[in-house]
């Protein structure tokens, strides 16, 4: 494994053991039966109920058994070995038909030949991809012809900008060298040791390019003015569940989404 993806996966299985028991995540509504999803994903996927869905980078399994919840067949990938444990222990807990796999999702062996009627990923996943020619690849390769893929993500400017979101400091195009960082508390808070991890910036362009290189067809591309979870210190809430920059409030592109079909 490239030694960079290999700290990312200490990192996020850091992650795992904090995001789980974090206020962010909820997990006594959800346990409760709330869903984890957003009102973007839930109009643009659709109604899943009896379809075969692979979620990318699916983390401990919320949003997996969200789907679930509504219907779908549902396969989570995930790098974090122990996101993956968390995940099919809930799943167990909630008595929810979903199975879950331990893979780098930029070469997901052992997924093997299987292919969905739905591909899934959302929210903070591109940024710890350094090839999206293959992430793309892979997509393509676990639809079903007439499939679909979808994703919500933070818009690559959002990672552009310092804490206060008065300069930018990171750049919009992929280099191809990561930028690294030492993390010492997760996005959804807590603190934990010193990790060294890795990021690679995508620009909406090679996002796109890379899923018309894979053969899939594009049928929507959606930009928002706000962002749904409150992950960076420059955020204010405008309305309920929506958050924008607190300089440039409405003005800058936050989200973005894509369909894609085979």
């Amino acid at each position: 494994m490239d030694s960079r993806i290999a700290a990312n996966r200490r990192l996020w299985n850091e992650w795992a053991r904090i995001n789980q028991e974090s206020d962010f995540y909820d997990m006594a509504g959800f346990r409760a039966g709330q869903t984890s999803l957003k009102s973007i994903e839930l109009e643009e996927v659709g109604d899943v109920a009896g379809k075969s869905l692979l979620h990318l980078q699916c983390h401990f399994g919320q949003d997996t058994l969200s789907w679930a919840r509504l219907g779908a067949k549902v396969t989570g990938v995930d790098l974090s070995t122990e996101a993956i444990a968390r995940a099919t222990a809930l799943a167990k807990e909630l008595d929810i038909d979903a199975r879950f796999i331990c893979a780098n999702v930029l070469e997901p062996r052992e997924l093997g030949d299987a292919q969905f009627d739905i591909v899934f990923t959302s929210y903070g996943a591109l940024n710890w991809l350094p090839d999206l020619g293959a992430w793309a690849r892979v997509i393509a390769c676990h639809l079903k012809p007439g499939g679909r893929f979808h994703i919500v993500e933070f818009h690559p400017i959002i990672s552009m900008m310092d804490e206060d979101a008065k300069e930018i400091t990171f750049p919009y195009f992929n280099s191809g060298e990561g930028l690294r960082f030492e993390s010492t508390t997760s996005y959804a808070g807590g603190d934990h040791a010193p990790i060294e991890n890795f990021e690679w910036p995508h620009s909406l362009a090679e996002i796109v390019q890379s899923l018309l290189d894979a053969g899939l067809t594009l049928t929507s591309l959606r930009e928002f003015p706000y962002c749904v979870h409150n992950c960076w210190k420059f955020l204010v809430e405008s309305e309920p569940g929506r958050f924008v920059v607190k300089h440039h409030p409405g003005r800058l592109p936050l989200l973005f989404s894509i369909s894609a079909g085979k």
